[in-house]
């Protein structure tokens, strides 16, 4: 509960900076679910319908003036003064599709079937990252379609959240054969395409699901049970992580942990746009 103080209080300072230098902001409410909140003891909603392949659709959230997340540097020092690659300049989701979807910097480019971007709402205040796409994902081009898909479906519905208010996407965007760990340099190479999504959605928070993807974006090798539990502070966002979808099919008396993360989610989330409504 300290940590979440903290954040708060930081929170606070950041949105009383913001109307210092942009004035008041009008935040148009989310509409809730109509999904009970219910616990994974007491049974989460059986099934929800996927939605379509949205790259950019115009969505529930105002766009933010005051830029957060910056994407890291990666470029050499040699090449400080060189022109940046078009994709890094890129101005919206769909315009980084366009760049980076026939990518093979990477062995994966030329094994996939589909280049799995990401899907829902590019203004979205809760990004979703998840490992790498599966068998279904690679085949369909959308991330979390499986079985761990509609699981990660339930879950957000449990908090409130339907997967259209949020942005889903992987720390990979290709499949890795026989749905095998991600290899560092393949972590390496896809991690800047992340760090521009992010760059261009500005989210506040970022749900990461498992210990790969928390470890891709922290740049550290953590166990997951040292993150998960608390919220992290992450170049400008609060990220909580939480145990994949597919871990918890395997593993079902993980539920109940991954049940407090999701609170501690929505818990900060609320007290965000309780914050940023004043």
């Amino acid at each position: 509960m300290a940590d979440e103080r903290v954040l708060l209080r930081q929170l606070r300072q950041w949105l009383t900076l913001r109307r210092q230098l942009l004035g008041p902001r009008a935040y148009v409410e989310m509409p809730q679910s109509s999904v009970p909140h219910e616990t994974p003891q007491s049974g989460m909603p059986s099934s929800s319908p996927t939605p379509a392949h949205v790259l950019g659709a115009d969505h529930l959230l105002p766009r933010r003036d005051l830029p957060r997340v910056r994407m890291p540097e990666i470029r050499a020092e040699a090449d400080l003064f060189s022109t940046l690659p078009a994709w890094q300049q890129s101005r919206s989701l769909e315009e980084l599709y366009e760049h980076i979807h026939t990518c093979t910097a990477c062995p994966l480019g030329l094994t996939r079937t589909n280049f799995v971007f990401g899907t829902g709402n590019p203004r979205a205040e809760i990004v979703v990252v998840g490992e790498a796409p599966g068998a279904e994902e690679d085949a369909r081009g959308e991330p979390f379609v499986g079985a761990a898909g509609q699981l990660l479906t339930r879950m957000l519905q449990a908090i409130g959240l339907q997967r259209e208010e949020v942005y889903i996407c992987n720390i990979l965007k290709c499949r890795p054969p026989n749905n095998r760990r991600p290899t560092p340099q393949e972590v390496a190479t896809c991690r800047p395409y992340l760090w521009k999504q992010l760059e261009l959605i500005q989210p506040a928070f970022i749900l990461a699901l498992g210990a790969t993807a928390a470890a891709a974006l922290l740049e550290r090798e953590e166990r997951i049970s040292q993150l998960r539990g608390r919220p992290i502070p992450l170049q400008g966002m609060i990220m909580v992580v939480t145990y994949h979808p597919a871990a918890l099919l395997r593993n079902p008396q993980w539920k109940r942990p991954a049940w407090e993360d999701l609170q501690l989610l929505r818990r900060l989330y609320d007290a965000y746009r309780q914050q940023a409504q004043q």
